[in-house]
């Protein structure tokens, strides 16, 4: 454990885009990435939409990676890993809400499971393994997702039960924005503003519709540092060996043979936390 002065370190960024049916939340993603890297040829969608990422091929040579259902956490896991095996360097995740309320997603395994409280003991870690893999991934990744009309139950003067609109609501596990380093949302005109924002670039600023510009200004933001980003790629060799792990025995065995490396390297450390809780994701799923 050691005290040290904060630097602004170079980064990779988390954002994410969230609107209702008809927002423009694929179309706008696709742009960003492409000011982000400036080469759509190194940016990926993993679309959940039906194809809706084929609409806008028009715009360049992206790559596409369709993920139908079950839509389970570890699905999601497999196609961002195969993303950054492949060497993208941005990953659109079009859209994170089949994770949380699709087929087979968390909501439907709990239910599956019985539905009772106990049972998110078993499938949080997995939810958890699936923010990992986005807040860890050696890409820039945006994720969308999908906001509709929430409700709330109020009470009149006379003590009867009536039912209002609650504003919008995103269809994700609650809390989901806090993992972000920015989280734009979009009206039905296409136009954005910042509800979280680490960089300062965007919040408090008049709405804008969000275009290859927007990109270009964030990877500026993420370039500005005394430090390059810091990760364990895939492909290297200590990716590999925790990728190989497919137990808790031969984490357990990893840790073991490489124990003065490991503790003396926070990175390897998360590798080895994120492979753990995929294990659990995934013998869970298995139970």
């Amino acid at each position: 454990m050691q005290l040290r002065k904060a630097t602004r370190k170079k980064a990779k960024i988390r954002l994410g885009l969230s609107a209702v049916s008809g927002g423009g939340k694929t179309y706008s993603a696709i742009q960003i990435a492409k000011g982000l890297t400036g080469d759509l040829s190194k940016v990926a969608v993993i679309d959940t939409e039906n194809g809706s990422a084929d609409l806008y091929a028009h715009l360049g040579d992206y790559n596409v990676l369709p993920l139908t259902a079950p839509f389970t956490p570890e699905r999601y896991i497999e196609a961002i890993r195969s993303c950054e095996k492949a060497g993208m360097e941005v990953i659109v995740v079009d859209s994170i809400s089949h994770e949380w309320d699709g087929k087979g997603g968390c909501l439907e395994i709990v239910e599956q499971l019985g539905g009772k409280y106990q049972d998110w003991a078993k499938v949080t870690p997995r939810h958890q393994a699936f923010l990992d893999a986005i807040i860890h991934s050696s890409a820039h990744i945006i994720t969308t997702v999908r906001r509709k009309q929430d409700y709330e139950m109020t009470k009149d003067n006379n003590g009867k039960v009536k039912v209002e609109k609650g504003g919008l609501k995103e269809i994700t596990r609650e809390g989901f924005e806090y993992e972000l380093t920015i989280n734009l949302e979009m009206d039905t005109n296409h136009n954005a503003t910042a509800s979280k924002d680490r960089t300062g670039l965007f919040m408090n600023k008049p709405a804008f519709v969000p275009s290859e510009k927007t990109g270009e200004t964030i990877a500026q933001w993420c370039e500005q540092g005394e430090e390059q980003f810091d990760v364990i790629k895939p492909g290297s060799d200590w990716y590999q060996k925790v990728d190989n792990c497919v137990t808790h025995k031969e984490l357990v065995e990893l840790y073991h043979k490489n124990k003065t490396e490991i503790d003396a390297n926070p990175l390897l450390q998360q590798l080895i936390a994120n492979r753990r809780n995929q294990i659990n994701g995934k013998t869970l799923s298995a139970a």
